[in-house]
């Protein structure tokens, strides 16, 4: 595919795989359907879309193969390859923890000293290990590590964590965590030799900032007394100062402002007792700072 066109690897198939694509089209890319097939080309940006396993998404991302990948950031640790991890994309959240039996409770690290702990992330249970001179031997298990312990294999394990039930099926209970993840944009270091790819790829990043920042934050409309204005203003955890319009009821104003989405329900109570009305919460797709 040698085009010129700057080249995305994502995920074939698994959990990154349509939040990857979701995200490419808020920031306004065509991607078109991808069943069956290695590699697409937006149709309105010149940039080639790879699906690979997203195991291979670092190496391939190393060797410039493809010049920046979305994936997870557990991925690239445990690969170790030497790529730039540009920016956390805030989808695909995981934890990676020890697994102990439901039966026995540890409350300091250096517990697991002496223990054997099985894991499909050896590289970044030894470094974490290191890092905190916890002495343990680590056994790298491709696939079903929670059965290690019942099997005797080993005294514990560390794996990827989401609502735990498999670890309850093979009555284990979580532990330390050992690293937060989640999915990230990762960069060639070859790719700063070429100009047009990195115009491309910057363009790029304003896109996704720009999807990013919408994602976190909402549109906040409503009617207030103008004698409430002060407080109003001082109540709304405004990105940047509110817009604020005259209404046909001359007591009245209209108020709108960006505010970050965890915060509505915070402030909800107080603007109604400041005497708010009319109270609109929106969406928005795209935010340019």
């Amino acid at each position: 595919m040698p085009n010129g066109n700057l080249k995305l690897a994502i995920q074939k198939s698994g959990r990154l795989t349509e939040k990857s694509l979701q995200l490419l089209r808020t920031c306004g890319l065509d991607v078109e359907n991808y069943k069956d097939r290695l590699f697409v080309t937006v149709k309105n940006y010149n940039m080639d879309v790879l699906f690979l396993r997203d195991d291979d998404i670092p190496e391939y991302v190393k060797d410039g193969v493809a010049d920046i990948g979305f994936v997870g950031e557990n991925v690239v640790l445990e690969k170790q390859a030497d790529v730039d991890i540009v920016k956390k994309l805030g989808y695909s959240r995981c934890k990676l923890r020890i697994g102990i039996p439901e039966n026995e409770n540890i409350n300091d690290l250096r517990e697991l000293e002496g223990k054997t702990i099985a894991t499909s992330y050896p590289n970044i249970l030894s470094n974490y290990l290191l890092d905190n001179e916890v002495k343990a031997k680590v056994i790298q298990i491709s696939g079903s590590v929670e059965i290690a312990p019942s099997l005797g294999v080993a005294d514990y394990i560390c794996d990827l964590v989401s609502t735990g039930t498999t670890l309850k099926m093979n009555k284990l209970k979580t532990s330390f965590t050992i690293l937060d993840s989640q999915a990230v944009l990762i960069k060639s270091k070859e790719l700063e030799d070429n100009q047009e790819k990195m115009e491309l790829f910057n363009n790029l990043i304003t896109r996704i900032d720009s999807a990013l920042n919408a994602k976190n934050s909402k549109y906040l409309m409503m009617n207030i007394p103008k004698e409430a204005l002060s407080e109003i203003v001082e109540i709304i955890p405004s990105l940047k100062s509110p817009t604020v319009l005259n209404l046909a009821d001359e007591s009245m104003l209209a108020i709108q402002s960006v505010i970050p989405a965890d915060k509505f329900w915070e402030i909800n109570d107080d603007l109604h007792k400041a005497g708010a009305t009319d109270i609109l919460l929106l969406p928005i797709e795209n935010i340019i700072l």
